[in-house]
């Protein structure tokens, strides 16, 4: 397939994985915060179960990026993938808000297993010059999943148990597509023998790599949690509409991303990774300023068709950044990258919720665009690590790293 042109065999294995994990994502996440409510409680405590997953995922990203150095990213992948499969099944049949938090949270587990291993696989094999491309390519498996996810999802109007144990069975065919896909994965084994991961106290002392976390933050926790979280109430209870604007939003949102990914992806390796972050952070400032500013059917589409823009741009350039500063690299600093997301997972939807309860929607989704807005200056600041690498190698940032431990010493 051209999309898969130049592009080491793993990133195709790779995708058809992340597609099968995306699809029932799409299944479940809208369903998630109207189940949790089913059980009688309150806005913030419905985004909790959205956050908990993103909560498991952060607590135990530090450990995984050593799993990963030690047991290889193949088998950590599938059986991360196994713990989602098996905790999304209990979920389904959970009696009390209090058990669909745990399992649900349970879940996260699993997910930073295969998302860690993953995402250093993918920085490992792919050459500096393409990895936007292969941000790109791997971000839109995603978003064809999201689409398709919650198409199937209007089962959701029969039964909204039901998603879950659909997603379960997206899982189990995720990990045999993994296992099979990445078994002659000959190309990432000898990455990891020529080179160490990248210490992340390096990775730190790096304003590319800063710029990157404070975006991924920004992107996880209004564009991916809150948005996750509270727009599905806001359809519901503040505009009256029915759950079938819920997924329309969740359709509109990756249809667009997913028709962005791969320009987005071009650009960032062409023009470079920082406009690109820019762009999107923008965009999103804009969506959430735009959502309550219009309280109807039309600004509900803006908005939505604006958060798919900045989607686009948050899921291919700060990846793009990190797999630059790394320099092919896995492990721990990309666990770290993975946790800055998952913490701004983890606080979305609480803290929105928690606004919404007490001052309404309008709040809370100005409260998104102010955290969208917080990054963009950093990222200006920031070096352009495109400019610092193409087309060969990454050895810059290395070598800066360690002049500047050399000047701290």
């Amino acid at each position: 397939m051209r999309l898969f042109r130049d592009l080491p065999p793993e990133v195709r294995a790779l995708s058809g994985v992340g597609f099968m994990v995306a699809l029932g994502f799409g299944l479940v996440a809208p369903a998630l915060p109207l189940f949790a409510r089913e059980f009688g409680v309150g806005k913030a405590a419905a985004g909790a179960v959205v956050g908990a997953f993103a909560l498991m995922r952060l607590a135990m990203a530090p450990f995984v990026g050593r799993l990963v150095n030690a047991a290889g990213e193949r088998l950590l992948l599938a059986t991360g993938i196994g713990i989602v499969a098996v905790s999304s099944v209990l979920a389904g049949l959970s009696q009390s808000y209090w058990q669909l938090l745990v399992l649900r949270g349970a879940g996260g587990v699993g997910s930073i297993m295969f998302s860690v291993s993953a995402a250093s696989l993918l920085v490992r094999v792919t050459p500096s010059h393409l990895r936007g491309r292969a941000q790109g390519v791997w971000a839109g498996s995603f978003l064809i999943g999201l689409v398709a996810g919650p198409a199937v999802g209007t089962v959701a109007t029969f039964s909204l148990r039901l998603p879950f144990f659909l997603y379960a069975g997206t899982l189990v065919v995720a990990g045999l597509v993994g296992l099979g896909g990445l078994r002659h994965s000959e190309l990432a084994a000898r990455q990891q023998e020529r080179s160490e991961p990248l210490a992340l106290r390096l990775a730190l002392r790096q304003r590319a790599y800063l710029a990157a976390l404070a975006a991924a933050f920004a992107g996880a926790f209004a564009l991916v949690g809150a948005r996750s979280a509270m727009v599905p109430l806001y359809v519901r209870e503040e505009l009256g509409l029915s759950s079938g604007w819920v997924y329309a939003t969740f359709l509109i949102v990756s249809f667009v991303s997913g028709a962005l990914l791969l320009p987005s992806g071009k650009v960032a390796d062409t023009i470079g990774r920082r406009p690109v972050i820019a762009f999107g952070l923008v965009f999103g400032t804009v969506a959430f300023l735009v959502l309550p500013a219009i309280p109807a059917i039309a600004g509900l589409v803006i908005a939505t068709v604006l958060i798919g823009v900045a989607a686009a741009s948050d899921s291919v350039a700060p990846g793009a950044v990190m797999g630059d500063v790394v320099a092919g690299r896995g492990g721990t600093v990309v666990a770290v990258f993975q946790m800055a997301g998952d913490l701004g997972a983890v606080l979305g939807p609480i803290i929105t919720g928690f606004v919404a309860d007490r001052a309404g929607y309008s709040p809370a989704f100005l409260v998104c665009a102010v955290v969208c807005a917080l990054p963009i200056l950093l990222v200006v600041a920031a070096p352009e690590t495109l400019q610092r690498e193409h087309p060969s190698s990454a050895a810059g940032f290395e070598e800066e790293a360690q002049d500047t431990a050399a000047e701290s010493t």
